[in-house]
């Protein structure tokens, strides 16, 4: 199994086996606060770039600049909104709409470990590449993103693996 392949995996099932038993029986521990409907307040916002893209498969057409700007709502509660738009692996100009959570992992005063799951529609594979993502119909397909992230203060960066195809960097502040 390769590198890359181990690090995807690892990273896929770290929200699952990461939150530990103790984290959980705390009083206002992340296990309390799945509590739904999420409220509608605001906590703060992220702001967010790409930084590096690398693909697992690389394909002489893939581009690993995104230029991703992406921004996120966040609310007390750890849930998330957000809408990042980019290049896709195929220079065509991409948005994804989606809603998440977020689960904590690890805190030391200003410094947080968290993984992140969001889902929601991805559009922007069109033409000739409209079947390189699964359930593209309309040029809109539904998607999955994990991520691992670390937080110090307002500044933000996450490991985010984007299904099969490869995984991308991004950086942030919280306003």
């Amino acid at each position: 199994m390769s590198l890359r392949t181990r690090l995807a995996t690892a990273l896929l099932l770290t929200p699952l086996l990461a939150p530990s038993a103790a984290l959980a029986e705390e009083a206002g521990g992340w296990r309390e606060r799945l509590d739904w409907p999420p409220a509608l307040e605001l906590s703060h916002v992220l702001v967010q770039t790409s930084l590096y893209t690398d693909h697992f498969s690389p394909d002489p057409e893939h581009t690993n600049n995104q230029r991703l700007i992406g921004v996120e709502l966040h609310n007390p509660d750890l849930w998330f909104t957000g809408a990042a738009r980019f290049k896709n692996s195929f220079n065509q100009d991409s948005i994804y709409l989606y809603v998440g959570r977020e689960l904590p992992m690890w805190e030391s005063g200003d410094t947080r470990i968290r993984a992140k799951l969001s889902a929601g529609a991805l559009h922007g594979y069109r033409g000739e590449y409209r079947d390189k993502i699964p359930f593209n119909r309309y040029e809109i397909a539904p998607a999955i993103l994990p991520s691992l992230g670390v937080s110090w203060k307002r500044l933000e960066a996450d490991l985010i693996v984007f299904g099969a195809a490869g995984l991308m960097v991004s950086a942030g502040v919280r306003f």
